[in-house]
């Protein structure tokens, strides 16, 4: 090859690295959107077949939404479906309240997906839809969310029938009169509409403050019930967490206004099993069974609880307990945490027995809890855990030689002559030790009752600690709460206290030889 033919690369004006990187990624995407038209195209008909059912569409379009979040399918997000599309086809009554855990996809489900669902495939395209929240900031992230899938070619490609002709951010519309117009939930007077979905109407704080919280209320009773088309026909869902005894969900369902409740817990509690008239009723099967094990696991759940048994309650299991307490009250504690109790205290521990390991079963919890020389009462420490029954032996014995033998220890004797047994093997156990078992009589809120009276009087200090505001939560929950371990730990450490007013003389005695 003579040189004046040789390739010169010297002359050749190559684009940086970066652009030339930049360039083959936008063609390898060009390429894929031409392939992903082409299956459109040849897919279409089987597409719009599966979007005949809402569960299907929301399947279908959840990645045209979230392309890099993979969809993960819950019967709970199928609940939810089957209820909307009841309603969408007049085969239930279309007032409902749906409860259902943090992370349970209802926002994409009620305030997104099921209007592009009935303007699309429903061809319901004179829909006119209202949508509000406590916060306009998630009104406009879905009001947008569901203008940009009708927009989107994937859609218009499938239902090129919907064309908009106003596209704001809060606010569109289509050439068929339908409409979607997005509210603050506290100014929902002056609009109307076919449906009417109200996500989360109150704030986490809001809910809180009974002044808020009764304005909610007053503000959908009077000037929101009456914001529908049709009395009969148009449709309204209110779909939330529960935040408070008093939010708008126990109002509306304390008025009998005739809603249906779809209440789905994270944990199942068979003795609220939910049941509708669709019909469908929750599918769990045992007691604490997850909603969704892939989405929220067993670990996950258990730090959530441990965060806070009020949330908890609330937003996860749905059935609220007011902040401020139930037998307990949250203010009874305010200003009782001290740093140290008084010198001459008399101490015991009483345990409250379990042998669940792991899980959310019934917990082991030894309150330690003493008698100050002028006559209050402290709790000292609080110990917990899900333990088989080896593992509560070692908690019991590890505890004990932590607070010392000047401390009493307290046991619950089960009746029955295993629960002697029981008992027998653990004093044995702890030879060396004060060590008394007697049978608990009553039930758990006849039995907290004696402590609660000298709580809400000022009488119960708290030792501080990393224990208290969990010790704090679960008190003011009860009875309403599942998990009752630290109260019942609390009565016996309160009883035996004050069964054995003398026994001070004594443990002061080992302590100061100690």
């Amino acid at each position: 090859m003579s040189s004046s033919r040789r390739l010169n690369l010297s002359s050749l004006r190559l684009p940086p690295p970066a652009v030339l990187l930049e360039q083959i990624r936008r063609e390898k995407a060009r390429r894929q959107h031409e392939r992903d038209q082409q299956d459109l195209e040849r897919n279409a008909e089987a597409i719009r077949q599966r979007c005949k059912s809402f569960a299907g569409f929301v399947k279908e379009a959840w990645p045209i939404l979230e392309p890099n979040i993979p969809l993960v399918w819950g019967w709970h997000m199928q609940a939810m479906c089957d209820h909307l599309e009841a309603i969408t086809f007049g085969r239930l009554h279309p007032w409902i309240i749906i409860n259902v855990p943090p992370g349970s996809s209802k926002s994409m489900i009620v305030s997104v997906l099921w209007q592009a669902w009935e303007w699309g495939p429903c061809g319901m395209r004179a829909m006119r839809f209202l949508t509000s929240s406590f916060d306009m900031v998630n009104v406009t992230r879905d009001t947008r969310k569901t203008r940009d899938l009708v927009l989107s070619e994937w859609y218009q490609q499938l239902w090129p029938e919907v064309r908009l002709t106003r596209t704001g951010e809060t606010s569109f519309a289509n050439d068929n009169t339908g409409s979607r117009e997005g509210i603050a939930f506290k100014s929902i007077t002056g609009k109307r509409g076919d449906r009417w979905c109200i996500d989360d109407p109150h704030s986490v704080v809001g809910a809180e403050s009974a002044t808020d919280r009764e304005k909610a209320v007053r503000n959908f009773l009077e000037g929101g019930l009456n914001r529908v088309n049709d009395q009969v026909k148009s449709a309204i869902v209110v779909v939330m967490q529960r935040l408070h005894e008093g939010d708008l969900t126990g109002a509306l369902l304390s008025r009998q206004l005739g809603f249906i409740h779809l209440m789905i817990p994270m944990e199942f509690e068979p003795e609220r099993r939910c049941e509708t008239p669709l019909p469908w009723h929750d599918p769990r099967t045992y007691d604490g069974e997850l909603m969704d094990p892939v989405r929220m696991p067993r670990g996950a759940v258990d730090k959530l609880k441990n965060i806070s048994q009020f949330s908890w309650a609330g937003q996860y299991q749905q059935r609220p307990t007011a902040r401020e307490g139930g037998m307990f009250k949250r203010a009874w504690f305010e200003g009782q945490i001290i740093d140290a109790a008084p010198a001459h205290t008399q101490w015991v521990r009483h345990w409250d027995l379990a042998a669940t390991k792991g899980g959310n079963g019934a917990r082991t919890a030894g309150v330690k809890m003493g008698r100050s020389p002028d006559g209050r009462f402290i709790v000292g420490h609080v110990v917990k855990d899900r333990l088989d029954g080896a593992g509560v032996r070692r908690l019991i014995k590890t505890t004990a030689e932590v607070d010392g033998t000047f401390v009493p220890i307290s046991l619950p004797q089960d009746p029955g002559q295993a629960g002697k047994v029981q008992a027998a093997d653990l004093v044995a156990m702890l030879a060396g030790y004060t060590v008394t078992a007697e049978p608990e009589t009553g039930d758990k809120a006849t039995r907290a009752d004696p402590f609660a009276a000298q709580c809400a009087v000022g009488n119960v200090l708290l030792v501080r600690g990393e224990w208290n505001e969990s010790y704090i939560d679960e008190l003011c929950l009860f009875p309403g709460g599942t998990i009752k371990d630290q109260v019942d730990g609390s009565s016996g450490a309160f009883g035996w206290l004050v069964k054995n007013p003398g026994a001070d003389l004594n443990t002061w005695m080992r302590a100061f030889s100690e």
